[in-house]
């Protein structure tokens, strides 16, 4: 009976590897491809000016704080105890809302990268369609992104389905 369900496992998993190795595995560089659509270079721009601004009024922040700060540091001596503390106050609430703006505008859930997320999503639609049309076509059981989280430690060339995905895009690369 133990021979019995041994060489049933053994059956199992013989037919897993025979069909794992018949598995066709691509990649393509979601990076790469998104530099050669024209329309990924007008939102790097909006993005741009948008971060821009931002800054700028950040900046303004900082200044806005610093002479605060030099002011209460070249007059502390004058001020009373109460007036000190006041001061004290004042410069701590300007440096809390520059983190505030900061992070609505900068930080994980902020509006730069909800902006981000928006004006790529129809373009990252696009080249998925793309990769799936292209994984079909050429009979790839898993393709993965190498530009993500994804590590790969190797990948043969000839799995690279970049140019592939460019080309069902309608973008030609001159080398």
């Amino acid at each position: 009976m133990n021979t019995r369900i041994s060489f049933i496992i053994f059956l199992f998993c013989s037919i897993g590897i025979a069909q794992a190795q018949d598995q066709k595995i691509g990649f393509f560089e979601s990076d790469l491809i998104l530099q050669y659509m024209p329309e990924y270079n007008g939102i790097e721009q909006r993005l741009q000016l948008i971060s821009d601004g931002w800054q700028q009024e950040i900046q303004d922040m900082d200044e806005e704080i610093s002479l605060l700060e030099e002011d209460f540091e070249a007059k502390e001596i004058l001020y009373t105890e109460e007036i000190r503390e006041e001061k004290l106050l004042e410069i701590e609430q300007k440096k809390n809302e520059r983190d505030t703006f900061l992070n609505q505008k900068f930080g994980p859930d902020g509006e730069y990268f909800q902006s981000q997320d928006d004006l790529l999503e129809p373009i990252m639609r696009q080249v998925f369609t793309a990769v799936r049309e292209v994984a079909r076509k050429q009979g790839f059981d898993f393709v993965f992104d190498r530009s993500g989280d994804i590590y790969m430690v190797y990948a043969r060339n000839e799995w690279n389905l970049n140019e592939a995905i460019l080309i069902e895009l309608g973008i030609e690369i001159e080398e």
